[in-house]
C-alpha cells in the first residue's frame, strides 16, 4: 500500500508522490516566548512524516524556520536583563526552542534558517513581485495584490470578494484592496504594536525593533514573505510538502503561494498537510490566552516517552484535547509497551533463550505488528493504529515470557528489533537498554532499597514501607508487588 495523506489544497486524501529525495519544509515558531506543548504537536507530527518517509526509503531534506523578526519579540525587550533589542530576545527563545526539541527527541532539520540572516533573499523575492506586477509601492511599504492572483484563495476554499482585510489598521488607507496583505513595511514596529504585545512597562522608551535598507527605504520584512524566502532558498522553488498548524492555513499559507507562485512561476508545494490545534480546557492552547504547558515543564512532569504516546493518540489533521483521561492513557500505553520490551531483552538475554525453541505465535505475532503498523501508517499516518499494533506485540511477548522456559532466541529478538525500528526509530519513543552501566548502578541502589522496605514490611512497619514506595516513585521508579515478588522498573 503506498502512503496517502490528506492534502489540504486538495481537500481530500491524495497518494503521496515525490521525485527523489523529499523536500519537508514545515512553518516554524515565531521565538516570542518559551515553545508549549501545542507548538510541539506540529513538531512531533513533522518528526514522524520525517521518520517514516525514511522508513520507506526516501532520503528527506527537512528545514523549519525560526521567525526571529516580530513585533511580539520587539514588545519583550527590556522586559528582562540584557534583553536590550530584539536579537536579545530572539536568542534567548530560540534557544528554548532547540533546547525543547531535543528534550522531545527530534530528528533535526537540514537547517533552521531564520529571518535575520536572509532579509537580503527576501528584498530580491518583493522586487522581482514589483516588477511582474503583482506587488505595489505605497509610501515605504509593499504590498501584494491579490486581485493579480487568480488562484488566490483556493488553499482556504474562500471567495476573494467575501475576504476581509488584512494587516494593521494604518495600513488600510495605502492598499489597493481591502485583502492585500504586506511584503515590505516602512519603518519599524509601531508604538500601538508593540505596547498591544507588551508584557511589562515600557515606559517612554517604547522599542520599535530592528530595520534595514531596501529599494523603497528602511523597513522590516511582512511576516509571509519571509517563508517564502527562507524555503525556496534552501528548498528549490517546488517542495514536495509544506507543513504547518491548521491555524496557518489563511492567511500565512493562503499568501506564501500566491506570492511564491508568482514569484517563480512554478507550483509552490505539491501536498499541504496541515496538524490540527491542541486544545486545553476547551480552547486553543496559546501563550497569548495562558492555557498552555510549556515543553520544559512537561517533559520534567511526564518524560519524553508519554509525550510522544500522547501526540500518537490522534491523528495529525484533528484537534487533540490535553486532558487528565488523555495523559492517563498516554502513561498506560507507554508503561505496557516500556515494560514488554525490557521483559523481551531480559528474557533474549538470558541462558533461557535457545537456538531450537519456536514459538509460532509470537512470531506470527511479530509479522502481524509489522504488516498492521505499516499499513496504518501509510493510512494517512494513523498512528493510534499503529501504536495500537504495537501494543497487540506486548501481548505476545507478555505470553511468552510469562510461559516456563526455554525461550525463543531469534522470536524475541525479531519482536525487541520490532519494537525500537517502529516504536524507536518511527515513533521516536526512546526503550531504555538494560546493559548501560548507569542503569546497572541504579538497579543496584533500587535493589538495596528494596530490601530495607521489605525488611520493613516483615517486622510490620508498613508506614515505613510505603514512604520508601512512595520515596521511589517521586525519583523515577515504579514498583509493583505481586504474588512472586516484587518487581521494578525505571522511568
Amino acid at each position: 500500500m503506498s502512503l496517502v495523506v490528506t492534502d489540504t489544497l486538495e481537500d481530500e486524501r491524495v497518494e503521496f508522490t515525490a521525485d527523489g529525495d523529499v523536500t519537508l519544509y514545515v512553518c516554524g515558531l515565531t521565538v516570542s516566548d518559551d515553545p508549549h506543548l501545542g507548538h510541539a504537536r506540529l513538531w512531533f507530527h513533522a518528526d514522524v512524516l520525517h521518520r517514516w518517509l525514511e522508513y520507506l526509503g526516501y532520503d528527506v531534506r527537512h528545514v523549519e524556520n525560526v521567525t526571529d523578526v516580530n513585533e511580539k519579540i520587539t514588545a519583550r525587550v527590556g522586559e528582562r536583563d540584557g534583553w536590550d533589542e530584539e536579537r536579545d530576545v530572539a536568542e534567548a527563545f530560540t534557544a528554548s526552542t532547540f533546547e525543547s526539541m531535543r528534550g522531545l527527541n527530534l530528528l533535526r532539520a537540514e537547517v533552521y534558517p531564520r529571518v535575520t540572516e536572509h532579509v537580503p533573499e527576501i528584498v530580491d523575492l518583493v522586487e522581482t513581485l514589483v516588477e511582474r506586477g503583482y506587488a505595489y509601492e505605497a509610501n515605504g511599504s509593499v504590498y501584494f495584490d491579490v486581485t493579480t492572483f487568480d488562484d488566490y484563495g483556493a488553499l482556504s476554499n474562500q471567495d476573494l470578494s467575501e475576504l476581509e482585510a488584512q494587516g494593521e489598521p494604518d495600513e488600510r488607507s495605502e492598499k489597493r484592496n481591502p485583502a492585500d496583505f504586506a511584503l515590505w513595511k516602512a519603518d519599524g514596529v509601531s508604538e500601538a504594536a508593540a505596547r498591544e504585545h507588551a508584557k511589562h512597562d515600557h515606559g517612554d522608551a517604547t522599542p520599535s525593533g530592528e530595520t534595514w535598507k531596501s529599494p523603497w527605504g528602511e523597513g522590516r520584512p511582512g511576516w509571509h514573505v519571509e517563508c517564502s524566502a527562507m524555503s525556496t532558498t534552501h528548498l528549490g522553488d517546488t517542495l514536495d510538502v509544506h507543513m504547518g498548524g491548521r491555524d496557518l492555513v489563511f492567511p500565512h499559507h493562503e499568501n506564501e503561494i500566491a506570492q511564491s507562485t508568482a514569484a517563480t512561476g512554478e507550483e509552490f508545494a505539491r501536498h499541504w498537510l496541515h496538524v490540527g490545534l491542541l486544545e486545553m480546557e476547551g480552547e486553543k492552547m496559546s501563550s497569548s490566552i495562558g492555557n498552555f504547558w510549556t515543553v520544559p515543564d512537561a517533559l520534567d512532569e511526564l518524560g519524553v516517552n508519554v509525550v510522544r504516546t500522547f501526540y500518537a493518540g490522534a491523528a495529525y489533521r484533528s484537534e487533540q484535547a490535553l486532558t487528565e483521561e488523555t495523559i492517563a492513557e498516554a502513561e498506560e500505553r507507554w508503561d505496557r509497551l516500556a515494560r514488554a520490551h525490557e521483559r523481551a531483552v531480559d528474557a533474549l538475554d538470558s541462558v533461557d533463550a535457545r537456538a531450537k525453541t519456536v514459538d509460532e505465535d509470537l512470531r506470527q505475532a511479530v509479522a502481524s505488528t509489522r504488516e498492521e503498523f505499516e499499513t496504518a501508517m501509510n493510512d494517512d499516518l494513523n498512528l493510534r493504529e499503529a501504536t495500537a499494533a504495537l501494543l497487540e506485540l506486548t501481548d505476545a511477548v507478555n505470553r511468552h515470557v510469562d510461559a516456563e522456559p526455554p525461550y525463543d532466541y531469534r522470536g524475541l529478538r525479531e519482536a525487541v528489533e520490532a519494537f525500537e525500528e517502529l516504536g524507536g526509530d518511527v515513533l521516536g519513543l526512546q526503550f531504555e537498554s538494560t546493559t548501560d552501566g548507569d542503569v546497572d548502578l541504579a538497579g543496584d541502589v533500587v535493589e538495596l532499597v528494596l530490601d530495607v522496605r521489605e525488611a520493613e514490611r516483615e517486622a510490620g512497619n508498613y508506614e515505613r514501607a510505603d514512604e520508601l514506595r512512595d520515596a521511589l516513585g517521586e525519583v523515577g521508579v515504579d514498583i509493583e508487588d505481586g504474588p512472586d515478588g516484587t518487581s521494578y522498573r525505571l522511568k
